[in-house]
């Protein structure tokens, strides 16, 4: 037990690198708060700190600080892949070590790191005096701004998860929990974005108000605890993102920067372009159960084959080969069998054809959520992939909750998380790349985890035919993407067809493979779409590439439009791509970022006449050759898009 002294109020200060940011530590009374300045205005006000443990009471009062250790980082990051090749990791740190002045004599660090782009703190908890594992009730983290606010959110614990329309309210007005991240403006125009970083072991935040102030809503079990954690631990980073305008805060890789770089060796994840026995089942030519209809069968598999040696993509999605698609597949997904094709799939002959055509099979496992199953399936699944050389899984987790351990637990709760990172593992383990659908939402482990090179979590063109607006698109940016890249399952062509009517202009399309970033990137309409019907447009998603050098957002306004620039990381290319919201609008490119060398510019976008309800098909593709400074003015119909490849002459 530690001597009793009389406990002193601190005030410390931690500035960011370029002096514009402020993370203020107050220990008050022995409590512990925090508050953020930015360009001497107060963004966050006084917000309180802390952890509640079952049974032991609140770790974040009767407070005294030990010590503080301040340091100084100044690195550069490279990503093997994504939207940046370079990643600034830039920060001043202070870390409080404290310690209870109480019988307990508890004791925590609270490290803080300040950045020219925003602040993230998390809690640190070594062994203490009388025990080594703790049950964690609630965690008390508040983040202070104004009720006047106007914030961009999703609700939490809902039927699908993540998969909702973004809204725009008033930060007072909230109710009920919202996700992460939670993208925010405040009355004095500042923007923010509130999410985490490494989250390991751990429920996901979520934020709720609490007296008028937003606080952490730690995702519970199904016992009601947030978490039941091994000492030393660590909590999840708090991240808070901070820009001037709504498009500076897309540039921000905060969230990479806040994890931890790889300790194995990833040499061999590389990025994909796919097709995939998918959409079909969606316009109802074909099924994902065995019978007439049946997408998945050795002569299907073997033809899409063909048709992507003959598209020149690399990849191919097979859903519905494996035993447990009969009947309702989201009540009998338990019946799911992962390692035992239907018997019109012959799995080995398919591989081996595959093989022999250089053309990268895309398993898939959906789980609808009934996770015992699966994870007494998953060596062997995992095996049965790797032995017949297939490299990339497609995962899904359709059901409203997770059955784990035999209890109904959230997607989103420890015990999710701990599922989702368990899969990451073995991947790994097998050179095995991931695509996670109904996933956990994104917190930068990629870094540390390269395999993992895809997610879903928003709604995806899966939700077309009524359930997407063209201002769904225009708020990912600058709220989910936030979080990292998104498999939006781009590319569909087939934009009339009244069995699953896509509510976008044809060029917009084309415009998500920028404006919507994915390590595995999916031409999601059938072949036939691309090599009969629109041969011309395919040109480009067949050449836009899957990895990037850097990326630059050029324009913007949360849920209105988007406009962004991306440097091919192969080549010299640039490519470019905007999407409006259902309003009508002309862009003006000013192509200052580009080198002194002439281009040859492919552009492809909406006539005038384009509409995403009346006339979407409406399109036209112009060549022309331009230089840096050029200015390339750009109609946008509404609900359309644009996208233009440079390539270096």
């Amino acid at each position: 037990m530690l001597n009793k002294r009389k406990i002193k109020d601190v005030s410390s200060k931690i500035l960011s690198p370029n002096k514009n940011i402020t993370c203020i530590l107050i220990l008050k009374k022995g409590q512990l708060f925090y508050s953020v300045v930015k360009n001497d205005q107060e963004i966050i006000k006084k917000s309180q700190l802390g952890i509640e443990i079952c049974g032991e009471g609140i770790l974040g009062e009767n407070l005294n600080l030990i010590r503080e250790q301040k340091t100084f980082h100044d690195e550069t990051i490279e990503m093997p892949w994504g939207e940046d090749r370079w990643i600034e990791n830039k920060y001043n740190e202070s870390s409080f070590f404290l310690a209870e002045n109480t019988t307990l004599g508890r004791i925590m660090t609270l490290r803080i790191r300040v950045f020219d782009t925003g602040v993230a703190f998390r809690y640190e908890i070594p062994p203490q005096p009388k025990f080594r594992q703790i049950s964690i009730k609630d965690e008390l983290t508040e983040f202070n701004l104004s009720p006047s606010s106007t914030v961009w959110q999703i609700p939490a614990y809902q039927p699908d998860r993540y998969e909702y329309c973004y809204t725009k309210t008033k930060l007072g007005l909230l109710t009920g929990s919202v996700h992460t991240p939670l993208t925010i403006q405040t009355p004095d125009k500042t923007y923010l974005s509130i999410h985490e970083a490494a989250l390991y072991n751990y429920g996901s935040m979520t934020l709720c108000l609490n007296n008028s102030i937003l606080k952490s809503d730690i995702t519970p079990l199904s016992d009601n605890t947030k978490a039941h954690v091994v000492l030393p631990f660590c909590t999840p980073w708090r991240l808070i993102m901070i820009a001037d305008t709504a498009i500076d805060l897309t540039k921000n890789r905060l969230i990479y920067a806040l994890n931890e770089p790889p300790t194995s060796d990833f040499s061999w994840v590389k990025t994909l372009k796919f097709i995939g026995i998918w959409w079909a089942m969606y316009v109802g030519e074909w099924s994902w159960a065995p019978g007439d209809k049946h997408g998945a069968t050795t002569t299907h598999a073997k033809e899409y084959i063909d048709a992507a040696v003959k598209l020149g993509i690399s990849g191919l999605l097979i859903e519905g080969w494996n035993d447990g698609w009969e009947g309702n597949w989201l009540e009998n997904g338990i019946n799911n069998k992962f390692t035992v094709p239907t018997s019109d799939f012959d799995f080995e002959s398919v591989a081996n054809y595959a093989k022999r055509r250089n053309v990268e099979l895309v398993g898939h496992h959906e789980t609808v959520g009934f996770v015992d199953n699966y994870e007494e399936q998953l060596e062997a699944a995992y095996n049965y992939y790797a032995v017949n050389g297939v490299r990339y899984i497609k995962t899904g987790y359709a059901g409203s909750k997770m059955t784990i351990n035999g209890r109904q637990e959230f997607h989103h709760s420890q015990r999710g998380v701990n599922h989702y990172q368990k899969t990451v593992e073995l991947a790994a383990s097998k050179h095995i790349c991931l695509n996670i659908h109904e996933p956990i939402k994104g917190t930068g482990l990629e870094r540390t985890w390269p395999n993992l090179l895809a997610r879903e979590g928003a709604r995806g063109q899966e939700y077309e035919g009524g359930s997407l607006t063209p201002s769904h698109a225009c708020f990912l940016p600058y709220t989910r993407l936030l979080s990292g890249g998104m498999d939006y399952t781009s590319g569909i062509l087939d934009i009339k067809n009244t069995t699953k009517r896509v509510y976008t202009t044809i060029s917009r399309q084309l415009a998500y493979y920028i404006t919507i970033y994915s390590g595995m990137q999916m031409a999601a309409d059938r072949p036939f779409m691309y090599l009969d019907r629109y041969p011309d447009l395919f040109e480009f998603i067949k050449c836009v590439p899957t990895n990037f050098e850097k990326t630059l957002p050029l324009s913007g306004e949360i849920g209105e439009y988007y406009l962004v620039a991306r440097k091919d990381r192969d080549s010299a290319n640039w490519y470019i791509g905007g999407i409006t919201n259902e309003k009508s609008r002309q862009v003006d490119i000013v192509l200052d970022f580009l080198d002194d060398e002439n281009y040859q510019a492919m552009i492809y976008f909406d006539k005038n006449d384009a509409h995403y309800k009346t006339n979407p098909d409406s399109y036209q593709i112009k060549h022309k050759k331009i230089k840096r400074g050029d200015t390339i003015t750009i109609f946008i119909a509404p609900g359309g898009g644009f996208a233009i490849e440079l390539q270096r002459l």
